[in-house]
């Protein structure tokens, strides 16, 4: 995250990501008030998490192109969690390294969506598929929140979200137009994945006190349904038959595998904590 401790995530975030987390949710920024620390809390660890999925595809991926890719992809998510984690941690003065390396499980609020393993590189591209045509729902009319925090980083990321969807999309129809196991791999990939697509568009209270400062989850349904069945009628996929699971990730109720993540991420910051080099 800073430039003291940093996680898995290889590389470094780039000089226009780390100038939008200080102009954004510096110290001359307006602190966020609960509320709108909670909901960049959801926004932000979602992004945080998927981050650190991506980047263990570095050196693992099935092509040196992807490598590139995926890392680059995850380097961009980094830079939105640091604006939003930066900006959440304003209603009490914590940091962006404090909200991602010292928080329990219980307090993160990210999807569960965000969480499953990366399992094989269909696994992964299905769920990035989802997340990333979610997020580019989400920050095109995040644009429009009366929180001019909010709107800066949508603006900023949405440029990012659509190269990432994009990426996704074309690695489906590769996937599921290729061999017979490529194919097999990206249908079995989605009924892994859907159903921790739901609670992506779950209304709470939380949006009902915020009102125009953020986004309602069930008003971009329409949007991500409409780019899914258009690729998946190019791929010839058909949706999954599967129900949709209780997921409770924005009320810090989280599957196991984010817990493993978690271990991993935080470990060298807890264990040396303040430490610099």
């Amino acid at each position: 995250m800073s430039d003291d401790i940093h996680g898995d995530v290889h590389g470094d975030v780039s000089v226009d990501e780390l100038r939008l987390s200080d102009e954004l949710a510096g110290a001359g920024a307006i602190a966020a008030s609960a509320d709108i620390a909670e909901y960049a809390l959801w926004l932000g660890d979602d992004a945080l998490i998927l981050s650190q999925q991506l980047g263990a595809w570095i050196s693992n991926a099935p092509e040196l192109e992807e490598d590139v890719a995926l890392g680059n992809i995850a380097l961009d998510l980094l830079g939105h969690a640091r604006s939003l984690l930066r900006y959440a941690g304003s209603v009490d003065g914590r940091s962006e390294d404090d909200l991602a390396y010292f928080r329990d499980e219980p307090e993160f609020r990210c999807a569960w969506i965000v969480e499953q393993p990366n399992g094989d590189f269909a696994q992964t591209i299905a769920r990035q598929f989802i997340v990333a045509t979610y997020m580019f729902e989400l920050y095109s009319a995040l644009r429009g929140s009366t929180d001019e925090t909010f709107a800066a980083i949508a603006e900023k990321a949405l440029k990012e979200v659509d190269y990432h969807r994009d990426h996704a999309v074309q690695w489906v129809l590769r996937l599921a137009g290729g061999t017979e196991e490529s194919r097999t791999r990206i249908v079995r990939a989605f009924g892994d994945v859907w159903p921790y697509v739901e609670e992506l568009f779950r209304d709470e209270p939380l949006i009902d006190r915020l009102g125009d400062a953020a986004v309602r989850p069930s008003s971009l349904r329409a949007g991500v349904d409409g780019v899914i069945d258009t690729v998946f009628a190019e791929a010839e996929l058909s949706t999954p038959a599967v129900a949709a699971s209780s997921a409770g990730g924005r009320h810090g109720a989280h599957a196991t595998p984010l817990g493993h993540l978690l271990a991993e991420m935080q470990v060298l910051a807890r264990r040396h904590p303040g430490a610099t080099w």
